[in-house]
């Protein structure tokens, strides 16, 4: 099995359980990015096992099929997954509650 083939076995592995999984994917060059931080922190806190969040930088080659995968042209953008299924995606900073408010629909 190729780096590659195993880097996509373990992002499929991630967003295909059933704890919905919202996937930031950012760049450390990036303002927008760097506010979106501590809102997402406030939601780890807010959801807790209830959501899993991680983050992608785009810029780390590591991550490049997934970026490819999903077409990311900007940062951020935010996926949101359930047992594999992409349930929303959005580019831009988003507020903190819209945030919530969003990914409590899902999680009902």
């Amino acid at each position: 099995m190729t780096e590659h083939e195993k880097r996509a076995g373990r992002f499929n592995e991630i967003t295909g359980g059933e704890t919905p999984v919202l996937v930031d994917f950012y760049a450390t060059w990036c303002g927008p990015c760097k506010m979106m931080a501590p809102m997402l922190d406030e939601l780890k806190q807010r959801f807790g096992e209830r959501l899993r969040i991680i983050k992608l930088d785009i810029d780390n080659r590591n991550n490049a099929e997934a970026v490819r995968q999903y077409g990311v042209r900007s940062v951020p953008t935010l996926l949101l997954f359930r047992q594999g299924e992409l349930l929303w995606r959005e580019s831009g900073a988003r507020r903190t509650d819209e945030l919530a408010d969003l990914i409590d629909r899902f999680l009902r």
